[in-house]
């Protein structure tokens, strides 16, 4: 029951300043436009002086160009947004005392934390459904029908994808003085990830390896990689045991 009312007030929270339309815009706008974008291109191209020559080298939109186009803006929106909301989920309560006032309640901290976590996987679960359902419905009407089974199980691992960042920037609220320390520091784990997953051999255990697998399985492509998954998840949690274990030591 406690829980309940924390993530309530948090989900309240979301709804009041915006945040939950603000992602949800943005997504689904993205969403729309990317098989838009997709077919269009070579279009686009012909508008710009010698374009009739470039689009000519321009290979012919297939739906996998919609596909890849929507994986590109969901995956990079959905990480910057995640770090814009969740970098002063804690930090902000901290420095005007509403986290002080909430936690004198029977209210643990680490409930506090998972409260805010789950409202904000919420946030991004609604939205990219919402942008899922708006790329699908677009990219039928302009290539035909993808397979919906996979098509589910992409959007499934771009949340995961996403909820990693939120997890690790949420423990950077927790750490940091600041908001803007906050972001800092997660714009930083966002490129120790990048850069470790560029490294051959580690990529495939990492979070990023997540988008390829969606993108390979919408090829047609039967290979998993399920150790980047269970990674996922473990730096998840991790991130919310540690965010608990540094919280509750702190003076609020």
């Amino acid at each position: 029951m406690i829980f309940l009312a924390a993530l309530r007030k948090e989900w309240l929270e979301q709804w009041r300043t915006y945040r939950l339309l603000m992602v949800g815009v943005v997504l689904i706008v993205f969403g729309l436009l990317s098989p838009l974008i997709a077919k269009y291109t070579p279009e686009i191209i012909k508008l710009i002086p010698n374009g009739e020559a470039i689009a000519q080298l321009v290979p012919t939109p297939v739906m996998m160009d919609a596909v890849t186009q929507y994986i590109k803006n969901i995956s990079q929106f959905g990480v910057i947004l995640a770090l814009l909301l969740t970098m002063g989920a804690v930090v902000q309560e901290k420095d005007k005392g509403t986290a002080a006032i909430m936690l004198v309640k029977p209210l643990p901290r680490v409930t506090f934390l998972v409260a805010k976590f789950t409202a904000l996987a919420l946030v991004f679960a609604i939205a990219i459904a919402i942008a899922g359902a708006a790329c699908y419905f677009y990219t039928w009407l302009l290539f035909g029908a993808l397979n919906v089974p996979r098509w589910l199980v992409l959007n499934g691992l771009m949340l995961v994808f996403v909820l990693v960042y939120i997890a690790l920037t949420l423990f950077c609220s927790v750490i940091a003085k600041s908001q803007a320390t906050a972001g800092g520091l997660a714009l930083s784990l966002l490129f120790v990830l990048g850069l470790v997953g560029s490294i051959p051999g580690l990529g495939e255990y990492l979070p990023g390896q997540l988008i390829a697998w969606g993108g390979a399985l919408m090829a047609g492509e039967a290979k998993a990689f399920w150790p980047a998954l269970w990674v996922s998840v473990g730096i998840i949690v991790v991130a919310l045991m540690g965010a608990g274990l540094i919280f509750e030591r702190q003076e609020l």
